[in-house]
Formats: C-alpha cells, structure tokens, sequence
C-alpha cells in the first residue's frame, strides 16, 4: 500500500518518462499518455493485486486491458516501474525489433501484455471474455479496462456494453478516459458521445462519474468504491474526467499532443516541469 504522496512521486517520474520516451522515438502519444497518468499509477500501485512476475492467464490476481492502445507509452512507463520487465528498456520505445511497439503487442513476449490492442474498440470485449472466465474458473478477481472516449464512437464498443449487463459480468471495471480530445479535434466537434452516463445507465451498468481525473487521491478513491460495487449483478463503469497532456503546461486541454512527440526545446521545457522522482532510465 502506498500513501497519497507516494503515488504523486511515482507518476511524477512516470510522467518523465512519457516525454522522454516519445522524444527518443520522435513519435507517439503523449498526449492521452500524460491525461491518464494518475489512474495507471493508482492501479498499479495502489489498487490491483499482481503479480510482476507474470502468467498470462491472471489467474488468482487482478488483470488489466489497456483498449486505446496508442497510450502505450504510460502503460510501458508504470509495468516498468512496477517490475514486470527492466527500466533501462523504455529507450527502445518505438525501435525497429522493440518489445516496446507503438501499440502493445504480445509476439515478443513482453510480461504485462496480455493482448495486443491499439485497433480501436476491441478491449472492452476482450476484458469481458477474461472477466467471464474467472467467474468459470471460480476466479473472485477483478478485470480492469480503460478506453478512450473518442473511441466510444466504435460501434463494437456498444454491442460489448449490451452484453456485458445482460450476461452479469459484476466482476469487470471499465473505465472511459473522458477528456473531451481525439485525433481530430474534440469529440464534441467529431462525433458528439451525448450524455455519456445515461447511456451507460440505460445498458444496464454500474455508473460512476469521476470528475477529477488527475488528482491522485480522487482516482484512489473512485477505484477502492468501484471494487465494492462489483459482484452486485451489474458490470461498473467509471467515467473519468481528465486533461490531455496534463502535468506539462504547453500540452494541456488540447488534441493537437495526441499523436506528436516534444522537439528538443519543448523536451526541455516539459522535463523542467516534472520532477525526476525515481532515476530517469539511461540512453
């Protein structure tokens, strides 16, 4: 267990190693990376029961799918951190023969990734199917997803938020990163979601709405209620508001970080902003 403090410290670094990875690459997402940073340290960190050492069947302990995988690099920043594979790694983020691709894959073997995604709007129902097979394994451990909201426009995503209700899939924890950005431009502007907690209320699910996003003790606290609500019959759902490109002041509440990683200048700049915490991995 890790104190609220702690946990700031830790996405701190995890933040820096957003920035650094993607500058490196000269390519990526840091954007949504940087939004979600507290809630992957929060899980990580704090909430789920893993095992670093890794089984790919998760058998016996928490598991989570990461849908958007474009934000691969947080993932890739905190499964360091926490021990599934060396820090040192996170330089060859986006090289030719990487274990660390843009989007997460599971051909080169690397411990955390259970499921290659990145093609949008297939994780909910890959977390569903796990969620279902703990219950067949008399499994009583929980499934964490999170999408991005942009990708709520897949219509895939729908037909798994019908099933999973239907069918009582209690023991899963969605959670929609809800920042209002996409590719494009706002998601208002591209495909407006509407009103977001109806609809997942109307499906029949466990809605919860997380304003503060990017306060640390704030996503603690909706994770540990989000757990007490699961084996009640309905499948949950946490809608988190964040700020793309949250912690780096030029980066902030805007889609145009989504896909473009810092020049030199703006590296420099983003990096003064975040304190080294933990060690910087060596280039």
């Amino acid at each position: 267990m890790s104190n609220i403090q702690e946990l700031k410290r830790i996405a701190s670094q995890v933040r820096r190693d957003i920035i650094r990875e993607t500058h490196l690459a000269a390519s990526g997402h840091p954007g949504g990376s940087l939004g979600c940073t507290e809630f992957m340290v929060a899980l990580y960190f704090e909430i789920m029961d893993h095992d670093p050492s890794f089984n790919m069947d998760g058998k016996g302990e928490d598991i989570f799918f990461l849908s958007n995988g474009h934000i691969s690099p947080v993932w890739y920043s905190v499964l360091a951190r926490s021990g599934y594979f060396p820090v040192e790694e996170l330089a060859s983020f986006r090289k030719i023969n990487s274990r660390l691709q843009g989007h997460p894959t599971t051909h080169e073997g690397l411990p955390g990734i259970r499921v290659a995604s990145g093609s949008l709007g297939q994780g909910m129902s890959v977390a569903i199917g796990a969620a279902l097979a703990k219950k067949l394994d008399g499994d009583d451990k929980t499934v964490f997803v999170l999408t991005g909201d942009g990708e709520l426009q897949e219509g895939q995503v729908w037909e798994a938020a019908l099933f999973a209700p239907h069918h009582k899939v209690d023991n899963l924890i969605l959670t929609v990163d809800w920042n209002g950005q996409q590719i494009d431009g706002p998601t208002r502007d591209v495909l407006s979601l509407g009103d977001l907690p109806a609809k997942f209320e109307s499906f029949g699910w466990e809605v919860m709405i997380l304003e503060e996003g990017n306060d640390m003790e704030s996503v603690v606290n909706a994770l540990k209620e989000a757990k007490t609500k699961t084996g009640q019959g309905k499948p949950v759902v946490i809608l988190m508001k964040t700020e793309m490109g949250y912690g780096v002041d030029f980066m902030q509440g805007t889609h145009k970080w989504h896909g473009k990683a810092t020049n030199d200048e703006q590296t420099e700049n983003a990096l003064s902003q975040l304190e080294e915490t933990l060690g910087d991995f060596p280039v």
